[in-house]
């Protein structure tokens, strides 16, 4: 490489990684570690590009020393080797350089270890850098959406692996790296990293470079800095909670949520000295007199709930608790990034269990928390220490699903919109519950702040408890199972699926009356779904 000092410079239109371990933001470096910045100004970068893809010379190797070889087992630091190589061995060089100059946004550093050669594309061996001259890296801390990547479904597809992983491949798919633990070329290079020169995942429970490209994608999915993935959803809320209620705190949570969460905030929380005030998903006059009376620090709630599908006004609770120095988590599970945009109304965080819509193929465990930087810093921390790690294989499937998320939500939101419709008209059907209905006490709010309403529609039965189970047991198409958001459809009962253990006096001071049934429409052909429905109310 032709440098003769290391202050040359060259700018890449895409994110470099500083080597084979470092698979987060590029670092800072400040100590016996060195660095180089390549920029446009001092240095020819006579390379073909197609699609912002670079293409290596074959003999490209061949141009580097032993050492300079072993240094380059990242894709960032060969990117910057084949930009080195002579102008006769590709003939749209010029153009190419011309393109990258146009695309680049920021300059990117590729660490080069003290006493390491360097050669330039004559094949001279230009010595090693001078410790008096190194440079610090640029920090990349916040994910920021390609400008031609648009729209929701470009970015499920794309955001997180079109312009460079933190793994080395031509695939198109993103491999599974499955690792327990990360190795240290040499002891220099482990007390680099003990004190902050060199960035590396270390140990399996605090990062994988799969997992990582998965929290990429969903950070620019839900415009979030940054994403923590955990083993469930349930270990994704009490991680989060634990890390940023103190003891002695107190949440405000809402009436209707998923119950295992009530029963932490209830049960398990309180041991900790943290109480919790309740109020109901609009009672914006309760939420006033709870900040008013208690020193909240967490305001936690689904919108839409589950099972009922209330919404919150996420906006307005924002502006609320933020006067008070309360922090905002909304589970966005029921909506999904594409329906709704919780960060972008003003919440400080979003919750998903992407077993859900995320998976959306009812086949993995995952839970996913998005927001600034320093928000998600706090729950890692505390994540490293509990475990609860996302494994690579369950960060693949996800990656997997979200290819087609749009194309999911898309048709869930349709059919569930029209089956509530139909259902709402039914002579055997009480009441029905979705957001996408007049009837629904917020739906104003919600045509408001979503753009979909999901694919969950919960419903009473005219009927008791028997009645009920015959309707379910007379579908043929859904299965009858926990969850939600999959290509196929889910019903079930709240009742016995998740509150059979209380008595019938009890399930119904939460609402949960013995006729209500909870569907979750899959992808099949609405007409198949409108069919199998009505021929199972026809059957009670």
């Amino acid at each position: 490489m032709a440098m003769s000092s290391c202050t040359s410079r060259v700018s890449l239109s895409f994110e470099c990684r500083s080597d084979s371990g470092s698979f987060g933001a590029v670092p800072r470096l400040d100590g016996a570690r060195f660095s180089r910045k390549l920029g446009a100004a001092s240095c020819k970068r006579p390379f073909g590009m197609s699609s912002l893809i670079l293409r290596f010379p074959p003999n490209f190797v061949r141009q580097l020393s032993n050492k300079a070889r072993r240094n380059c087992s990242n894709i960032g630091v060969a990117q910057i080797v084949a930009a080195s190589w002579s102008n006769n061995q590709h003939p749209s060089a010029a153009a190419a350089a011309k393109a990258v100059d146009a695309a680049a946004s920021s300059a990117v550093s590729v660490p080069i270890a003290a006493g390491e050669d360097v050669v330039d594309s004559n094949n001279k061996d230009l010595g090693s850098c001078n410790a008096s001259n190194f440079v610090q890296f640029e920090a990349v801390d916040k994910v920021h959406k390609p400008p031609f990547l648009t729209g929701d479904g470009s970015v499920a597809i794309h955001a997180g692996e079109r312009l460079g992983r933190g793994i080395v491949t031509d695939a198109i798919t993103t491999p599974v790296v499955n690792t327990s633990a990360y190795f240290f070329k040499k002891t220099i290079e482990l007390i680099d990293f003990k004190e902050k020169r060199h960035t590396s995942f270390e140990y399996g429970r605090y990062g994988n470079p799969t997992t990582e490209v998965l929290e990429n994608k969903i950070s620019q999915l839900e415009g979030a800095e940054s994403t923590l993935l955990l083993a469930s959803g349930m270990c994704a809320s009490t991680v989060m909670m634990l890390a940023l209620v103190p003891a002695g705190g107190h949440i405000v949570t809402t009436t209707d949520c998923y119950r295992k969460t009530r029963i932490f905030i209830e049960t398990f929380l309180p041991k900790m000295g943290i109480t919790a005030s309740v109020i109901d998903p609009a009672d914006i006059a309760g939420l006033e007199y709870a900040l008013n009376n208690h020193k909240v620090s967490f305001f936690f709630t689904e919108s839409p709930t589950n099972p009922f599908l209330r919404c919150v006004d996420i906006e307005l609770v924002s502006k609320l608790c933020h006067a008070k120095g309360a922090l905002v988590c909304i589970d966005g599970t029921f909506a999904t990034p594409l329906n709704q945009k919780a960060l972008a109304l003003g919440a400080d965080i979003i919750l998903h269990s992407a077993t859900k819509y995320l998976g959306g193929h009812n086949d993995v465990l995952a839970g996913c928390v998005s927001g600034s930087t320093e928000i998600i810093s706090q729950i890692r921390n505390v994540h490293h220490v509990l475990g609860g790690t996302l494994n690579p294989n369950a960060a693949y499937l996800i990656i997997r699903g979200m290819k087609t998320l749009k194309l999911r939500v898309q048709q869930q939101n349709s059919t569930a919109q029209r089956m509530a419709e139909l259902l709402e008209a039914h002579p055997k059907v009480k009441h029905v519950y979705y957001p996408g209905l007049k009837s629904h006490p917020e739906h104003e709010l919600a045509k408001k702040q979503m753009t979909g309403f999901g694919g969950v529609v919960s419903f009473e039965v005219d009927g008791d408890l028997t009645t009920t189970i015959k309707f379910v047991d007379s579908l043929k198409i859904p299965y009858i199972a926990p969850s939600f958001g999959g290509c196929e459809s889910i019903v079930d009962q709240p009742a016995i699926m998740s509150y059979w253990d209380l008595s019938q006096p009890e399930r119904a001071k939460y609402g949960i009356l013995d006729n209500l049934v909870r569907f979750s429409f899959g992808v099949e052909d609405y007409e198949d779904l409108k069919a199998d429905v009505l021929q199972a109310l026809e059957a009670i």
